[in-house]
């Protein structure tokens, strides 16, 4: 307590936390703890009282508190972890089932994909900085870099670096590892089958894309087909127009250019109105692309047959 009477700065910390011994991890632990409470109080900030609570533990009993702090914080991760991947999962079942109802958008699907997957990523992110949270504010690691960079390694199971937390405290290491172990085996059996989905997915796409694309072709064929009709149907009333137009009389030849060029204009309006329809056609033909029939297996749908 007298202690805190004592001007202190920042600095004064960042020596004391240099100057750590291999015989003195222990004592260092305690020292860090306290000098990072008494740096948060005289800022005059308002922080958790967490760190001043865990040095009032003896030490026969920081091991056994280390392991019941870190199975609480563990638990808590893995159950925000379960309901996020399932809010992460769902969203991109619906998202399949958007795709496969709609046209065959391929792009569509890539996108989706990677954007699951930058979700599960900035689920694991935030759940390595939440150990560092806990660990700043228990007072075990002074500056958040060092416990960001802590957390990381440990819960990657990749080792926790030159960054020591004393032998009191340890024993939150292997806990935090478990907790990553926990979450990857948990992502990565979601992973499998949001691949195996997705690769059904771009299969049935493309398959959709192929047949689109000899709609289309079909679609085109006939408009041409269509156009050339009319075209062919023009050519053959312009010459039996000029036929009588030959031996007609001067207002006789008048009538009968009248006539020809009001039949020209209901051929070019039945061509537009053919090469619309098929468009019509065409288009309600690809919008069914995708749409599977689901068989209605009801007793009452038997009892009608």
């Amino acid at each position: 307590d007298g202690l805190k009477a004592v001007p202190f700065k920042k600095s004064d910390l960042i020596r004391v936390s240099l100057r750590q011994g291999p015989q003195e991890k222990n004592q260092n632990a305690g020292a860090r703890m306290l000098l990072s409470q008494r740096w948060r109080d005289s800022k005059g900030t308002l922080v958790p009282k967490l760190s001043s609570l865990l040095l009032k533990i003896p030490d026969e009993f920081k091991p056994a508190a280390a392991l019941g702090i870190g199975a609480l914080i563990l638990v808590a991760l893995v159950l925000f972890h379960g309901v996020s991947l399932h809010r992460i999962l769902v969203m991109h079942r619906r998202g399949e089932a958007r795709l496969r109802a709609g046209r065959p958008h391929v792009w569509g699907a890539e996108f989706l994909f990677g954007w699951s997957i930058f979700l599960m990523l900035g689920l694991h992110i935030f759940e390595i900085a939440t150990w560092a949270f806990a660990l700043v504010h228990m007072g075990l690691i002074l500056r958040p870099a060092d416990s960001i960079y802590f957390c990381a390694n440990a819960y990657t199971t990749l080792g926790y670096g030159v960054v020591d937390l004393g032998t009191s405290w340890r024993n939150i290491s292997p806990v935090i590892a478990i907790s990553g172990l926990f979450t990857f085996a948990w992502t990565t059996s979601s992973l499998v089958g949001m691949v195996t989905a997705h690769l059904r997915l771009l299969e049935q796409l493309e398959d959709e894309r192929l047949q689109e694309r000899e709609m289309r072709g079909a679609e085109l064929r006939a408009a041409w087909a269509a156009h050339s009709n009319e075209k062919n149907a023009e050519r053959a009333s312009r010459e039996e127009a000029r036929k009588r137009a030959s031996t007609a009389s001067f207002f006789e030849r008048h009538k009968i250019r009248k006539a020809e060029r009001g039949k020209e204009k209901e051929l070019r309006a039945a061509a537009r109105k053919e090469i619309a329809d098929l468009y019509r056609k065409e288009r309600l033909d690809e919008e069914k692309l995708g749409q599977e029939i689901v068989p209605d297996n009801s007793p009452d749908s038997k009892d009608k047959k």
